[in-house]
């Protein structure tokens, strides 16, 4: 495992980190809590520094298995975690939702309650970095959310500010971080192999500003793993149903055939590998967040870390 620190301003981190959505309970499908703490700890056995989550992940669930796991390991303080707001789902709490509503609230006092609960969730005396989770362009010009991150952060509730860019919006939303960005430690983007819009201004302002970047979404909901085909489906109680619909799935199968001779080059990684190692190679990437809802996933995950001898370069000729 390498590490490298997340920005100018940010921790020191491994490259390949945990994301938690998946194994929150919700938008996934099922899922088993014994099998994604197992999965908690592999991926902590292996090197694993950070942990991405959100408050609304599971309605807190997501941050209590993170505590959970936390609370039975001695390297508990080296952990990184991030977490994110602006989703109130505290509303919804005892109610059943085969997919998490959405309620966007980035009013101050909202984002300084989510905080506080996270806290409590978490079982830390504050958050390690506290994202703002995807707003729309009309919440990000409005002053209340940057003034709940600079009060959370000079209360000492948080250590960094970072925000969650809206997917597709990398561009159209890129003049937001130059405008914040002596309060933004950093920025959450999505980018993968097939999705590769942020290289075309988010990136080099992400460079020139020093701004921590964390990539989400890359393994494309697990489609770069090379474990679906066009006639796969999934459930009512997940999300996928609707971004891995048979139609996606048909136009990013087309487009991966581009990509073949680099898998072919480099086997025996596998393309779950590969398609980690492209996000991380790219300079302004610090880290990437791919799921794990078991052990197996983790243990595959985390080898793209180490697989430094394949250059950027090698990706873009595949375009």
């Amino acid at each position: 495992m390498q590490y490298q620190k997340l920005g100018i301003n940010g921790p020191v981190i491994s490259t390949v980190g945990f994301g938690a959505w998946g194994i929150s309970g919700r938008d996934w499908g099922d899922t088993d809590d014994d099998k994604s703490r197992k999965a908690i700890h592999a991926a902590l056995d292996a090197g694993v520094t950070f942990i991405d989550t959100a408050d609304v992940y599971g309605f807190g669930h997501s941050e209590e298995l993170i505590r959970e796991v936390l609370d039975q390991r001695p390297d508990k303080d080296k952990i990184i975690i991030a977490t994110k707001a602006g989703n109130n789902f505290y509303p919804f709490r005892g109610q059943e939702h085969r997919i998490t509503p959405a309620n966007s609230d980035y009013s101050v006092k909202h984002l300084e309650f989510a905080a506080e609960q996270s806290i409590k969730r978490l079982n830390v005396e504050a958050l390690d970095i506290l994202q703002l989770h995807s707003p729309d362009l009309d919440i990000l010009e409005r002053d209340e959310p940057w003034l709940a991150l600079e009060r959370l952060k000079k209360a000492g509730k948080i250590k960094h500010a970072g925000w969650s860019v809206q997917s597709f919006m990398e561009t159209e939303q890129a003049h937001i971080l130059e405008r914040h960005h002596e309060l933004l430690d950093v920025i959450q983007v999505r980018y993968n192999l097939l999705e590769r819009k942020a290289e075309e201004v988010l990136f080099p302002m992400a460079i020139r500003f020093g701004t921590g970047v964390i990539v989400r979404i890359p393994l494309l909901f697990g489609f770069l793993s090379g474990k679906f085909s066009s006639k796969s489906t999934f459930g009512d109680n997940d999300h996928r149903r609707f971004n891995l619909s048979p139609e996606k799935l048909a136009d990013y199968l087309r487009s991966l055939e581009g990509y073949q001779p680099l898998f072919d080059k480099y086997t025996p990684h596998t393309m779950a590998q590969l398609s980690l190692r492209f996000c991380i190679s790219h300079q302004a990437c610090h880290t990437v967040i791919p799921g794990g809802k078991n052990p197996e996933q983790v243990q595959e995950n985390v080898v793209a870390s180490d697989l430094d001898f394949i250059p950027f370069e090698e990706f873009v000729m595949q375009d």
